[in-house]
């Protein structure tokens, strides 16, 4: 505690308030709890982040009487941890030394499992086995600071290189393989350290006598590899002084390897630098989180310089960036360096994934319960000057020195006014999104709606979180009647009758005995149903007013039309149109909308029954046919029918379309995500192709944000995920039409792959009353450019040709993204929609379409009627 104090201090903030005289009441199973266990010390930043983003969330437990485990009442053989006492963390910085009553529960638990720290034997026996995520946990913090097994790790599964290491154990290991195999690791197990001595010569004669050691003058002895209890250890770690080349060096107690093949970095050493004449090291720490979607992120780099006889251990020097050290490494030019970053960054989330890799193959005894793995790693690299050519040498990881390193180096930024970096957001919301994941498991949750197959993903997912959904659906043969904890087979069709389906699933609930904690629709059709539902149930959702504002085109436009208020009112984004029932109606529309106008369903979904019309005889014709061939739900399911066959006539907006998608809570906003639509198929507007992220300038992205938002708020929308579809003309903005649901197609899982964050999640979330915790600057992972296919154009290819089986492969190699939109083809001529969505990946925008349009002349979906370099021609 006093510890705590000093730490506040130093950072300029407030002493601890303590307010533990009067016991905090009323944590209930939706409030979220991050605990971190032990010294505050390494942990402080994340802290003051976490109370900025969730206030009251992170607690800090700093003494084992402060906590209790009690058995799990959901995971048999588990355990729940409980505090009683805590301090917690506000916005400003402000803390808080509060006594629960009662206990409040652990949704997330971590802390300083560091082999030796003086907290680690109460921290690591309150974390132990429990039933919440865990991050980390004494075994794991062994595992990772044990240098065979990391070396192992980074050469066998990450395919890094590392120091030639030859390791000596006795007996079996539970933690390796029966015959672990991985470049620059020689293991030799020996039955008995009795009598080995021959054994021992020979094999440290031919380590040093190979080729991978040849550039060395001396090799140092060292904890490689331990023997179990008898506290006998043997191994070697390379260059303990200066190699016998300038051009070849190793830090000092670490050798630094041959590169090999695909290995090294291709920066060429700096001419005339004073890297190759000085005997220097330099040692670069990383610190790496697994991140949304269990994505391992980079967080921070901390870099140290020293002589290479004179290790250069964490502490023993202050940090300093990576630029700046390879700038000193005489590294100029910085397309090199930033070629290095790049490397680096690469070489760090590969060891990461690895290790998870090798963690999740461990029982839950070795990694310290079911729930407990490695959500911060640090990872240590050397820079050497191999063959003319800079490569990075992975040397070990830790699961706290590198933590504390780069906490240092942020610190130290800060006290010469550098802007404060990411490391502590990056930590905080990692943690606090894997408390709200836990936050979700078990919770009843009714979906109103299956949809098809596009749909697919929400019962993977829903088990993935734990969650157990009651599903009212119309088809009672729909295939996720088996998927799900609650089949209701209800025919809610009939969407103008929606009060009274209310009323009947709220009857269904209570004859059932069903009490969800949300309720909410992805299925467009569904979603006034559920508005209604959720008002019946007391439960959080958008108001069913706003709602059917929302889903009817032309009501959604009148409406803001009339929102005069603001700089820019939302009447700014609005859009002329008039409602069309009859041809009178659009004699009436002709004179006051002008033309090219747009003719579509005024509550439709897909784009299906889109059309331009450039006269009022055009518009006729158009609606004609629509009312002929579209009539009602079992004409074309799930467009939108079940509320009839009204048309609306709006004015032609040009310019580029784009997707906006929210998460709002209260009216705030938590998150956007804005993608790019390539030129749609006129005279239909079926949608050809699409990139996420958007490639606009970031003003015109925010210009888009803020005009869906306003657009959602003036609705009335103030709770849940929305889709919103815009033009962007040279004047700004211009409103198409609000989805009052999480975007469709393949938005949710780009958004995932592109930036981590998971719209049902967060729709769930909100429909909880939990506001999600979102990336405050979400930077994108890669570029995606996709195209659609038709079954009227590619149908033939893909099924004859050997097209679908290689989409499949490609899919399940990564190579590609393949999102089935339907099982059969929807539809025909101008109310046809698209049977699958194929997208590639690419470091830049440019990347992406140059290999989808290479695949996609490679399978035929490339062709003079479909011509997709046209339709990416926009994603400049």
């Amino acid at each position: 505690y006093e510890r705590l104090q000093s730490a506040l201090c130093q950072e300029g903030l407030p002493p601890t308030l303590d307010c533990s005289a009067e016991p905090r009441t009323g944590f209930g199973p939706l409030d979220m709890t991050v605990c971190i266990l032990g010294s505050p010390t390494p942990f402080l930043p994340v802290l003051l982040e976490g109370g900025t983003r969730c206030p009251g969330a992170m607690v800090l437990c700093l003494s084992p009487t402060w906590a209790s485990r009690v058995p799990s009442e959901t995971s048999p053989g588990a355990w729940s941890l409980l505090l009683s006492r805590g301090v917690s963390f506000k916005v400003g910085g402000h803390s808080v030394l509060e006594t629960f009553v009662p206990p409040r529960r652990a949704n997330y638990v971590t802390g300083t499992f560091a082999p030796g720290d003086p907290e680690g034997g109460w921290v690591g026996e309150l974390a132990r086995d429990l039933d919440c995520p865990t991050g980390g946990s004494v075994p794991l913090a062994h595992r990772l600071q044990d240098t065979l097994v990391a070396r192992w790790v980074l050469a066998a599964r990450a395919n890094l290189p590392v120091p030639p290491t030859l390791a000596f154990v006795l007996g079996a290991r539970g933690d390796l393989p029966a015959e672990p195999v991985a470049p620059g690791v020689r293991l030799v197990r020996l039955e008995d350290p009795q009598g080995q001595q021959s054994l021992v010569q020979e094999e440290v004669g031919a380590f040093l006598g190979g080729t991978a050691m040849e550039p060395y003058g001396q090799v140092g002895t060292g904890g490689v590899g331990g023997v179990g209890g008898t506290g006998w250890h043997w191994g070697t770690r390379g260059s303990t002084g200066s190699p016998k080349s300038p051009r070849r060096r190793g830090r000092s107690g670490r050798a630094a390897p041959s590169p090999r093949g695909g290995r090294a970095c291709p920066v060429p050493c700096p001419p005339g630098s004073p890297a190759p004449r000085l005997p220097m090291a330099l040692r670069i720490c990383t610190l790496v989180c697994r991140s949304w979607g269990d994505r391992p992120q980079l967080c921070q780099v901390a870099c140290t310089v020293g002589r290479a006889e004179s290790p250069v251990r964490h502490g023993a020097a202050l940090p300093q960036g990576l630029d700046s050290s390879l700038q000193q490494w005489g590294v100029v030019a910085p397309s090199q360096r930033q070629a290095l970053a790049t490397r680096l960054r690469e070489a760090t989330e590969a060891a990461m994934a690895a290790l998870l890799a090798t963690e999740a193959e461990l029982s839950p005894q070795q990694r310290g319960g079911t729930r407990a793995h490695t959500d911060i790693l640090g990872v240590d690299f050397l820079l050497a000057c191999v063959d003319d050519a800079l490569e990075l040498v992975a040397l070990a990881t830790n699961s706290q020195r590198c933590l504390e390193t780069c906490m240092l180096a942020e610190a130290m930024g800060r006290s010469v006014g550098e802007p404060c970096g990411d490391l502590p957001r990056l930590l905080a919301e990692a943690m606090l999104h894997r408390a709200q994941c836990h936050l979700v498991e078990g919770k009843d949750i009714l979906l109103i709606g299956a949809g098809g197959v596009s749909k697919s993903f929400v019962w993977e997912a829903a088990r993935d979180y734990g969650l157990r959904i009651h599903l009212v659906e119309s088809d009672p043969e729909h295939f996720a009647a088996g998927l799900v904890q609650t089949f209701l087979p209800y025919d809610s069709r009939e969407h103008r009758r929606d009060e009274e389906h209310a009323e009947r699933v709220l009857e269904l609930l209570r004859s059932r005995g069903l009490r969800p904690h949300a309720c909410l629709s992805y299925w467009d059709d569904c979603v006034v149903l559920a508005a209604l539902v959720c008002q019946g149930l007391g439960l959080r959702g958008p108001a069913p007013a706003a709602v059917r504002v929302a889903k009817q085109k032309s009501r959604t436009h009148r409406h803001l039309q009339r929102c005069r208020r603001g700089r820019p009112p939302p009447a700014a984004f609005a859009v002329p149109c008039r409602r069309l029932q009859s041809h009178g109606d659009v004699e009436r529309a002709a004179g006051a909308v002008p033309f090219p106008a747009v003719a579509k369903l005024e509550f439709g979904a897909g784009a299906v029954g889109v059309r331009l019309v450039e006269n009022a005889g055009q518009c006729h014709a158009h609606a004609a046919r629509l009312w002929r061939d579209l009539r009602d739900d079992a004409d074309h399911p799930g467009i939108g029918l079940g509320w009839g066959n009204a048309m609306l006539l709006m004015e032609y907006v040009p310019g580029t379309e784009h997707d906006v998608d929210l998460v709002v809570f209260e009216g705030r906003l938590l998150g956007a995500w804005v993608s790019d639509n390539g030129p749609t198929r006129v005279p239909a507007f079926l949608e050809t192709a699409a990139c996420l992220p958007s490639c606009l300038p970031a003003d015109r992205q925010a210009q888009l944000v803020r005009a869906a938002l306003e657009c959602c708020r003036a609705c009335g929308l103030r709770d849940g995920v929305f889709n919103v579809e815009l033009k962007l003309g040279p004047a700004g903005p211009r409103l198409l039409e609000i989805n009052p649901r999480m975007g469709g197609f393949y938005l949710r899982d780009w958004i995932r792959e592109v930036y981590g964050p998971d719209l049902l999640l967060a729709a769930v979330l909100v429909a909880l009353g939990v506001p999600p915790v979102l990336p405050a600057r979400p930077a994108p992972r890669t570029h995606l450019a996709g195209v659609m296919c038709l079954g009227s154009e590619h149908g033939d290819t893909l099924a004859g040709g050997g097209g679908m089986e290689a989409l499949r492969e490609l899919h399940g190699r990564g190579l590609v993204r393949l999102n089935r939109l339907f099982e059969e083809p929807e539809g025909a001529g101008e109310y046809e929609e698209p049977l699958l969505s194929v997208a590639c990946a690419g470091a830049t925008l440019s990347e992406a379409c140059e290999r989808l349009l290479g695949l996609c002349q490679g399978l035929g979906i490339d062709s003079p009627r479909y011509p997709v370099e046209h339709f990416l021609s926009h994603f400049k």
